[in-house]
């Protein structure tokens, strides 16, 4: 089954009396027992709900993966995800980050005794010295958010080799429409569902993906213990959002590609952060290891006075903390996104007060680009 149709058809439920074509919410937090050791499967929606559970497979399945959990929210994945680890573990993460992963790697995961080294995870040679004897995972982003680094999935799983040691990926920005790390090695897959997969900006998900039955289990576990589930009806929506993956990322991936390439020719404009661009250093690797660039792009305008200009100037774009949906926003890393780092590791890793991040939305390209262009203007 081509992506395309299986983001509609991959998890149909023919078994619904009522011949429903969209998954039914169920809006229950309990439910009732035939008898005395009989279950109907289902005991309490934190455990498990039909609609959750329909959307957890559908996610499984467009990654390739064993099993799949939806959470509250990325964050509310990402919380879970670090119970699999225990007190003097080493993580190894990508530099250049989100910033509510480092918060919580920094202020949470760092307090419950997890040691997490960040280093460029784009850079293999980097990475296979970094890996020590503690060392249980490598996290990464690819492209990472903001500055749009890829890493080579394949290349670090051959570093890891057979040691115990997980390969994480954070597959928000391209989807498993563009990009499917299982295959290339990756053990545990990460979604904020709140962008692409759900794609309107009006809810919050989050999802992790394994891709053995094992780690599945476990994750699941976790997930039943800890407690921050996606209810039902979000997961409905975040279901119904998926039926339309692939038409909205490719239509904003192909507006990305012209944004990006107006971007490059402005005379404010010092620096285009796009993987779909030739002259980025991991366009060849980004054409071997995935279908698509995706429709995030970063740039660096002339000055901050001149980024922040933008920022307050366009109308069509909304100047906005998020990314993935129908809508083109622009978000300025240094005040949002990236507020908790530190200044000198921003600078460090090329995030400053000229810093602009757009994610492409599917309005017509022609009236994204005049936007910009009279902001800048």
């Amino acid at each position: 089954m081509k992506p395309e149709t299986a983001c509609i058809h991959a998890t149909r439920d023919k078994s619904h009396s009522t011949g429903s074509v969209t998954v039914p919410i169920y809006q229950t937090a309990t439910f009732a027992h035939p008898g005395v050791g009989q279950s109907t499967g289902y005991d309490y929606s934190r455990t498990q709900n039909p609609t959750r559970e329909h959307l957890e497979k559908l996610v499984a399945i467009l990654e390739d993966g064993a099993g799949a959990t939806a959470h509250a929210s990325g964050m509310a994945a990402i919380s879970t995800l670090m119970e699999l680890f225990k007190p003097g573990d080493e993580i190894i993460a990508t530099d250049d980050l989100y910033g509510g992963s480092i918060r919580l790697f920094d202020s949470i995961s760092t307090k419950n005794g997890v040691i997490v080294r960040y280093i460029d995870t784009s850079d293999l040679s980097a990475a296979e010295a970094s890996i020590t004897e503690a060392t249980k995972a490598v996290f990464i982003e690819t492209p990472t958010n903001p500055m749009m680094k890829v890493s080579d999935i394949a290349g670090l799983k051959k570093i890891i080799g057979n040691r115990d040691i997980l390969l994480i990926v954070d597959n928000t920005f391209l989807t498993p429409y563009f990009f499917k790390p299982i295959p290339l090695g990756a053990d545990i897959i990460i979604h904020s569902g709140t962008k692409y997969l759900a794609g309107h900006n009006d809810t919050l998900a989050g999802f992790l993906v394994a891709k053995s039955p094992e780690i599945a289990e476990k994750i699941h576990y976790l997930k039943n213990t800890l407690g921050g589930v996606l209810s039902p009806f979000d997961s409905f929506l975040v279901t119904r959002g998926i039926k339309t993956l692939a038409v909205r990322m490719e239509k904003a991936q192909e507006n990305a590609m012209a944004v990006a390439q107006w971007l490059k020719d402005q005379p404010k404009v010092t620096e285009v952060y796009y993987v779909g661009l030739p002259n980025h250093p991991a366009y060849e690797l980004s054409k071997r290891q995935a279908r698509g660039f995706g429709a995030m792009i970063s740039f660096s305008a002339v000055s901050v006075e001149i980024a922040q200009n933008i920022l307050n100037k366009t109308e069509l774009i909304l100047f906005a903390e998020s990314l993935g949906g129908i809508e083109t926003l622009i978000t300025y890393p240094v005040t949002q996104t990236h507020s908790y780092v530190p200044k000198e590791e921003l600078a460090a890793r090329g995030i400053d007060g000229k810093l602009l991040r757009l994610s492409v939305g599917i309005e017509a390209a022609e009236d994204i680009i005049g936007d910009l262009e009279k902001a800048m203007s």
